[in-house]
Formats: C-alpha cells, structure tokens, sequence
C-alpha cells in the first residue's frame, strides 16, 4: 500500500507494535488496556528483532509497515539500536518517514554518521523543514566544505539565518536561540495585537509571549498571551505590558542561559545582540534540553569518562578516558612511595597493612562528597569569590563532625581487635584525613575554577591523590611516633 493510502491513526494508536487493533464494538476499559500494553510493548527486543530480520531480509514493505505507526522520537530510539551499516539500509527502507522531527531527535554521533551519507542536497532539504537552532546542530559538526555545500543549496532566508547562527561561539545563546519569535512596536493597542495575530501567515507557530520593541526594535517590554486575551481591544500594550525582563546576550554561555531561567521561573526569554536589538528568543524547551545536557556532562566528566556515549567510536572514548587514568597512575604512584617509605614499620606490624586501606577508603569517599557539593555549587554559580570563606568553614564543621564520629567508631573497634594504642592511632588519622578531605574538596575546584578550567574535569584525580597520600601519611607517621612498632 502506498503511504499516502494508509488511513489516518490517531496518536495512542501509533504506539501498537504486535497487538491487533481493538475491534470497534471494544468496551472502553478493553481499549486503555490494549493502549497500556502497547504502551509497555514499545521499541521491545522482539519487536527490533521484527525490524532488523525484515531488513536482514531485505523486506522493505514490511519495515515500512512496522516503523510507519512511530512516534518520530521512538523512531530516532530505534535508529540508534541498530549498526552504523544497519542504518543506512533503514533509511533506505523508510525515507519518507525520515523526518526533520526524526532528525532532530537523533543522538549527536548517529546523526552526524548518517549525514555523511547523505547528499549536500538530501542534507539541505532536511536542514530547510528545521527550526534555526536544530538546523545551526545539524550542520555544524560537519566539515568546512560539507557545511558550504549544503549552504548553497538552501534559499536564502534560512542561508541566512544559518550563517548567522554558526558566526557565535558553540554553546552560546546565539547558537541556540530560536529566530522565530512575534515582535511589535509599542504604539499597538491589544486590538491591534489580536487582529496582527489572527491575519498574518508567517508569524511563528509557537510562542508563549509577544516582545514589544522601539523604534530601533531594543524590547521594552512583553505581553503574555493570556493578558492579551482578557484585556479590552482599546488598551495600549505600553499600559498591559510588563516592562521588566530578563534579556539575554548573544554570547552568554548555554550554562549561564539555564541558570537564568531556573533563577527567575522564565518561560521565554529575549536575546538581544550587542547593540540591545531583538535578534531571538530562548524558550523553556530549549533550557530543559540544556540543563539535562549538562548535568550529564559534569557527572561523566568527574568520572573521567569523557562525553560518555555509547555512540562515542572507540577512539574518542579511549581517548577521553585513559590521559586520566594515566593521571591517576602518577598521583597513585605518590601513595606508594608514602607507603614504601615505611616499609620497616609495615613489616614489624602487619595490623597496619590491615588497617591502611580503612583511612585512605573513608578519606576518598569524604572528599569526593565534598567535591561533589562544591562542583554543583559552582555550576549553580553558588560559590564565588564572594562566599568562599564561608562555605570552606562550613564543610570544615561537617568534616569535623564526620571525622569524630567515624573515628570514634574505627578506633574502638580497631582497639578491641588489636589494641587500644592502635585504635587511638587510627581514629586520629581517620580525624585527620577526613578533615584533610573536606579542605581539598572545595579547594581543588575552586583553584579549578579561578584558573578557567572546569572544575569537574580533573578534581577527583587530586583530591584521590590528596586523602590517599594524607591518610597513609597520617597513619604510619603517628603508628611510628607513637611507638607501636618498636
């Protein structure tokens, strides 16, 4: 059956995989358990297994038909199940359904393997159905020669709008915001407004507020749509609008975009260029993408694990992750000579072998939860210059009282197993490193961040160096001074 024959199915029932749809004569209870389980059943193992024989088996009709009632969300999902080659054939088998929405939807790294095989022309087309910021995500990872070929190939207008997009840094307001929006000058009665809205064509489809500009388009103000639908047609919008907003500059960092909207409850936003003219919007959506992208790129790169996608080809991931685990092969090798140059004492008591990863363990896990802290509280633009005094006294009292009460703990068993003097050794250092961890854990982020480098890159590296070094330190030292190894 051709595509433009296939009857129209309403959205819950795009979601059916294996189940028969439900007969006419159904009681509605039977429909919303067929919906559930359809619902339950969505992009399971059997069901890509369905896909990928068909495909196997060259049976494209039959992919068609299993792919056609997706969601183009679910259908990106499916994209990145499959191998790279396994894509292309799919493609192949489905392309009127390849979406711009499928496109948009697609993990950074397929999309960018499957817009190398594609044409300029295929690539422009796609890029042409986007909005500004999802076609500027699209285009931009190609290379130089990529990116003008398929330029040249859109009209004009969005040439444009593209070009101009791609002329800011990556990651800034500019990139992202949308071009899209409804600006009016301030003279306009709501009247005026509503019969603009109603009559012109072009205006943009999706908007939760209009931007009331100058002469010179500077906003002044904005207008919620649900003001505009309950005032009288013969107000001015100078006497409805709100005239304190929140504007954004072109070159503001994505990270600063996010903590803007979460700080001041924005749904949208203006973005103004250098001079304060209204080039663009945020919206809420856009933020909600940011805020997860970064949360997930702070947590993977405190682990060292680089961008983490599975998408990552092995190289990149190799990459990433093993220049830090060769660090962390550098500032382990300064806990081993810390333990090597007590090799005598370690021999003459081996309850201190015993005990040493006890205090190197509780000092890590410390720091790494002080560092967490600090990190986020950086991220969230929280600590600053301003308060970190404050904070750096704040996590030396949670430290103390951590360190006393484990100490308290460690050291009496370690004294009922061994030996008082023992136990009195181990509390001290366990005190001593758990302190020790509290200091690093804001400290290294915060020298981080006061050196331009991102303070979730390399943290964990030091501050494991730092309460490893420290607790065996703390420990053997105070062991020898003490006398318990003669």
């Amino acid at each position: 059956m051709a595509k433009d024959e296939r009857p129209d199915l309403e959205q819950d029932d795009l979601l059916v995989v294996d189940a028969p749809m439900p007969d006419e004569g159904a009681r509605p209870d039977d429909r919303i358990d067929d919906e559930r389980h359809d619902e339950e059943n969505r992009l399971k193992p059997s069901y890509v297994r369905s896909v990928r024989d068909a495909l196997a088996d060259e049976d494209y009709s039959t992919v068609y038909d299993l792919v056609e009632p997706l969601h183009p969300a679910d259908i990106a999902d499916l994209i990145e199940l499959f191998d790279p080659d396994e894509r292309r054939d799919f493609a192949s088998a489905v392309t009127d359904l390849m979406s711009s929405d499928v496109i948009a939807e697609l993990n950074d790294y397929v999309r960018e393997d499957m817009m190398e095989s594609l044409s300029a022309r295929s690539v422009a087309s796609i890029a042409g159905q986007l909005e500004t910021d999802d076609a500027v995500q699209l285009i931009e990872d190609l290379d130089h020669a990529d990116q003008q070929a398929v330029l040249a190939e859109l009209d004009a207008e969005d040439r444009a709008a593209i070009e101009s997009a791609l002329a800011y840094p990556e990651e800034t307001a500019g990139r992202l915001m949308s071009r899209d929006f409804v600006a009016v000058p301030e003279h306009m009665t709501v009247g005026n407004l509503i019969d603009y809205l109603r009559e012109d064509v072009d205006l943009a489809t999706d908007f939760f507020e209009v931007f009331v500009v100058d002469y010179a388009h500077h906003p002044v103000g904005t207008c919620q749509l649900s003001w505009v639908l309950r005032t009288p047609r013969q107000i001015a919008l100078t006497d409805v609008m709100k005239r304190d907003q929140t504007l954004i500059p072109v070159t503001m960092d994505q990270e600063e975009v996010a903590l803007m909207f979460q700080k001041y409850a924005l749904i949208s936003a203006a973005v103004v260029d250098d001079s304060g003219r209204l080039v663009g919007q945020m919206t809420v959506d856009d933020v909600v993408h940011i805020i997860s992208e970064e949360a997930s790129e702070d947590a993977l790169l405190m682990s060292g694990a680089g961008e983490g996608d599975i998408n990552e080809p092995i190289r990149d991931a190799y990459g990433a992750r093993v220049r830090w685990l060769v660090a962390n092969l550098g500032t382990a090798l300064i806990a081993s000579l810390i333990i090597a140059s007590f090799g005598a004492a370690i021999e003459q008591l081996v309850a201190l072998a015993v005990l040493m990863p006890i205090v190197a363990s509780i000092g890590g896990n410390a720091g790494t939860q002080t560092m967490a802290v600090s990190v986020r509280a950086i991220a969230m633009n929280q600590l600053t210059r301003a308060n970190t005094g404050r904070m750096l006294w704040r996590e030396m009292r949670v430290a103390l009282l951590n360190g006393a009460t484990i100490a308290v703990l460690v050291g009496a068993a370690t004294g009922i197993v061994f030996s008082p003097m023992l136990g009195a050794v181990i509390a001290v250092a366990v005190l001593v490193n758990i302190v020790t961890a509290g200091l690093a854990g804001v400290l290294v982020p915060v020298i981080f961040e006061r050196l331009k480098q991102d303070p979730a890159v390399a943290s964990s590296v030091f501050v494991t160096m730092i309460t490893d070094s420290m607790g065996f330190f703390a420990f053997l030292g105070l062991a020898v001074a003490s006398g318990l190894t003669g």
